[in-house]
């Protein structure tokens, strides 16, 4: 398992705490499992669904079918990929034709800027405002316009599911502490229960650090909860968790499609756990990406079947950064930024 570069050294500079969804299992041919009979992508957008149960190909209808008597559904994407954006928009839309009591839910936006969010669903603020001021994910545009527009052309709500970034990022300076220190109204931005994990998931956490790192597993998962980067991976996963689930209890009887990187939701783990946790009656459904390498054979192995109840291959996005030097210079301005805002 491979992250390109630039997208190892961005998580890290984050403390892994948004983009760790760029892991993946990419595809191995050699593999008698993996589906060398689908056809060939067209275009840098084209993807194909894969029913993990039966191991076979479904269509967008076959799936929409099957998805919307669910609670929720979680949709894991490789951030800035658009197979996986036109896939969400697909979904949205068709989901929506099935059951019109529909919720959006997005790891894009935070808690503390839910109102700046309301101020553009409900039309007092412009696009470029909302952008610049909440601030929205630099690929707002070409990503998560679709899903939002939508939302408010058909009078939806959206949930801006996830942990200040501010928090978080102090958090993986900081410690598990860090939350102490916050004023009464900013802790309420944060999961009641923010640290919550599963050893397979602090396991998962730790593989990704080491083979990013370069180092050594730890020996035991209580070192691994004592990691600051773990912990603000952590406030996100069971953040978003306790937001979805009180947008249920206000609404029981919708549907809530919730968008984050795969990571937080491959194998069940992360989000989806943390949810489990808080509501274990909930019928939710886990789509997850598998990058394939060859357009012309599109193809993905058996263990990529775990990810979820259904996957959806694509392409990968291309190098961001091919000389060393120019990457260094990006991520070097990038991480500064970052280090400028202090934290209490």
């Amino acid at each position: 398992m491979r992250v390109p570069g630039y997208l190892a050294l961005f998580c890290i500079g984050l403390l892994l705490t948004a983009c760790a969804s760029s892991v993946t299992h990419l595809n191995n041919p050699n593999d008698p499992s993996s589906g060398s009979s689908l056809s060939a992508f067209k275009t840098l957008y084209d993807y194909h669904l894969i029913e993990t149960e039966t191991n076979q190909p479904i269509t967008l209808s076959q799936l929409i079918e099957q998805l919307k008597q669910k609670d929720v559904i979680f949709i894991g994407e490789f951030h800035g990929n658009h197979a996986s954006h036109l896939l969400e928009a697909q979904l949205q839309a068709a989901l929506y034709q099935k059951h019109p009591n529909q919720i959006l839910s997005l790891e894009q936006f935070n808690r503390d800027q839910q109102p700046i969010l309301n101020r553009y669903l409900d039309s007092t603020i412009g696009e470029k405002t909302l952008i610049k001021e909440a601030p929205a994910w630099p690929n707002y545009a070409g990503s998560y316009r679709p899903l939002i527009e939508f939302a408010k052309q058909h009078f939806l709500p959206v949930i801006a599911a996830n942990a200040p970034a501010q928090t978080v990022r102090c958090v993986g300076r900081q410690g598990k502490d860090y939350l102490d220190k916050l004023p009464p109204n900013e802790r309420t931005l944060t999961a009641k229960n923010p640290f919550l994990t599963t050893p397979a998931y602090t396991e998962k956490f730790e593989q990704f650090l080491a083979e990013q790192m370069g180092t050594a597993m730890p020996d035991t998962h209580s070192n691994a909860h004592q990691d600051n980067r773990l912990l603000a991976q952590l406030l996100r996963d069971n953040t978003m968790a306790e937001t979805i689930n009180q947008a249920l209890k206000q609404s029981p009887e919708a549907q809530v499609l919730h968008i984050n990187g795969a990571f937080h939701s491959n194998e069940y783990l992360g989000t989806v756990a943390a949810l489990k946790r808080l509501n274990p009656t909930l019928n939710i459904a886990v789509i997850s990406p598998v990058r394939v390498m060859d357009p012309q054979a599109p193809a993905y192995q058996a263990s990529d079947l775990a990810l979820g109840d259904f996957i959806y291959l694509l392409q990968p996005q291309p190098e961001a950064y091919v000389q060393a030097s120019k990457r260094q210079k990006a991520f070097k301005a990038m991480f500064k930024k970052a280090a400028q805002k202090p934290c209490l």
